[in-house]
């Protein structure tokens, strides 16, 4: 039995959940974070006050993609973990620069259209989160021309946490390039189950309606 702590609707979050069900095995999630506050105890296991952390036996872990790269590696081989080394590698170059690149430019710009009140909203923050997105997606856009996934033409952990920032990114009020590939890649992950149950959430449009959902989805599984 996997246990992960962290709220429903953090992205971090999304992407373990959405790695568990990929892979089928049984788990329960305790809400920490954000509204929720973090315990003495959650604060012992993971000092740096951040969401996720697993518990698997006597292992804590924390880092999501980490966490993703465990969980894959442990419960998904064949699987979300690529047995030959070309497809493991790409798996894991796309884990990186989703890392590197793409959270560096749409997390501030996500705060600002969603998290941030009216008053700490910055104007230029979001004119270069889109830019850079629009950049950034349109790179990926020429890669998924050629193959159906991130590492090739099956899925694994390389599509995870790229897969859960663009359900967020699509449903963003912002302007977005034409991404006929990334399209076409996304509405392949919708079709997953477990992407639908653990990423696809609603996140409101403002702070108020981001601290609602964040109550809505306490203690949901």
């Amino acid at each position: 039995m996997i246990s992960i702590i962290g709220r429903r609707n953090s992205a971090n979050v999304q992407k373990v959940m959405w790695t568990v069900g990929e892979v089928g095995i049984e788990y329960t999630r305790q809400d920490m974070g954000g509204s929720f506050g973090y315990s003495d105890e959650y604060s012992q296991l993971n000092p740096n006050k951040v969401v996720p952390t697993i518990r698997d036996g006597d292992l804590s872990l924390w880092e999501s993609n980490a966490c993703v790269r465990y969980l894959a590696r442990t419960y998904g081989e064949g699987s979300l973990w690529p047995t030959d080394s070309r497809t493991l590698a790409l798996a894991d170059q796309w884990m990186e620069w989703q890392r590197s690149d793409i959270s560096g430019a749409f997390f501030p710009l996500f705060q600002n259209k969603i998290k941030f009140s009216a008053d700490e909203v910055n104007a230029d923050q979001i004119a270069a989160g889109v830019a850079q997105c629009m950049r950034l997606y349109g790179q990926l856009d020429r890669h998924l021309e050629q193959q159906t996934y991130l590492a090739g033409d099956e899925f694994t952990m390389g599509d995870i946490p790229l897969g859960t920032i663009t359900y967020r990114y699509m449903n963003l009020d912002i302007e977005r390039i034409e991404l006929p590939h990334v399209h076409a890649w996304y509405e392949r992950l919708c079709e997953r189950p477990a992407y639908r149950h653990h990423v696809m959430i609603p996140f409101g449009t403002n702070a108020e309606e981001w601290l609602r959902e964040e109550i809505n989805n306490a203690n949901l599984q």
